[in-house]
């Protein structure tokens, strides 16, 4: 074992972390090694343990993670605490001889300007989506979710009160619009590389700088897919 796994009593109090140390233990891998396998920097699993950042894995960390261990996925699911490690999938209904999916709204909102709390966290409504549109456009409705905008900072993109569409299966794998979290605050921005381990958060109103921060320091809980809003 390298010295880049931290010992279990150094472990936050998830019951995840501490399955994903033993398996580790177990298999005689390194975290640097373990997060190279689900392409993030070298010191994100180990922060993940140790220090509880980011909060929990994205489901397509846990599920490679699963399948190189050989277990089940969901011992390697957080204890739920957050909109994202709900399981507020799409259902299912008919409309004369086309399916329908109802895509769940979540009562909280992405701060299009310096950010906002996360309060709310179950659905309170839903919009239905065509399911032939969701197959021509690649999107599995199980992991979609709608959000609502607020603030200014991604404007003429997206205005204050615009809804939008999050893919929570697409991880940071190329610039795009995306919903972050940072510590308790839910973001919409347009993410970029900044270089090695370092991501630009950058908003499309000019008025609000950049900001550069660490992989570490972000957890991307989806990419922005789809919008509606009034006119």
């Amino acid at each position: 074992m390298s010295d880049d796994r931290p010992s279990a009593g150094s472990l936050p109090g998830d019951p995840a972390r501490a399955r994903l140390l033993e398996l580790a233990q177990a298999r005689g891998s390194s975290l640097a090694a373990l997060s190279k396998l689900i392409d993030r920097n070298s010191s994100y699993l180990q922060q993940f343990i140790r220090k509880g950042s980011p909060r929990k894995l994205g489901e397509q960390d846990r599920r490679t993670l699963a399948q190189f261990f050989g277990v089940d996925e969901s011992e390697l699911a957080p204890e739920m605490s957050g909109v994202e490690e709900k399981s507020y999938g799409a259902s299912r209904y008919s409309a004369g001889d086309e399916d329908f999916h109802a895509i769940p709204r979540l009562s909280l909102a992405a701060a299009a300007g310096p950010g906002q709390f996360a309060n709310g966290e179950a659905p309170f409504d839903n919009f239905g989506f065509s399911g032939r549109w969701l197959r021509e456009n690649g999107f599995d409705p199980k992991m979609l979710s709608a959000l609502t905008v607020e603030g200014d900072s991604m404007e003429p993109l997206l205005r204050h009160g615009d809804e939008i569409l999050i893919d929570r299966g697409s991880r940071f794998e190329r610039d795009g619009v995306h919903v972050v979290r940072m510590g308790d605050t839910l973001m919409v921005k347009r993410l970029a590389s900044a270089g090695a381990g370092r991501i630009a958060l950058l908003s499309q109103n000019l008025a609000y700088p950049p900001v550069e921060v660490g992989l570490d320091e972000v957890e991307v809980l989806g990419r922005v897919v789809w919008k509606s809003g009034r006119l």
